[in-house]
C-alpha cells in the first residue's frame, strides 16, 4: 500500500503539472496511515490469513482480523486491535 508521504507527494505534483496557480500545502487533504504494516505483523505473529484491516474510527489504531489455522480444530477468526 502507498504511504502518506507519497500520496502527498503525488498529489503536489500532479497539481503542479496541471495548475498554473502556485500550490498551497493548506489544500492538502491528511488522512490516516493505512494499516497494511499493522496487518503484516499480525499475520507475521499469529501465523493466520489475513481477513481485513482497518483504520478505527479514532485514527489512531488499525483493527486486523485474520483466520488461525487451529491443530485438528476449525480455524478461528481472531480480531486485533493495533496501534499505528
Amino acid at each position: 500500500m502507498a504511504s502518506i508521504r507519497m500520496i502527498a507527494i503525488v498529489a503536489a505534483a500532479l497539481v503542479s503539472l496541471t495548475s498554473s496557480q502556485s500550490f498551497a500545502f493548506d489544500n492538502l487533504i491528511f488522512v490516516a496511515g493505512d494499516c497494511g504494516d499493522a496487518a503484516s505483523k499480525v499475520v507475521r505473529e499469529t501465523g493466520g490469513q489475513l481477513l481485513s484491516a482497518q483504520p478505527s474510527n479514532d485514527g489512531r489504531s488499525c483493527i486486523v482480523t485474520v483466520l488461525v489455522q487451529g491443530s485438528g480444530e476449525r480455524p478461528r477468526k481472531v480480531t486485533v486491535r493495533v496501534p499505528m
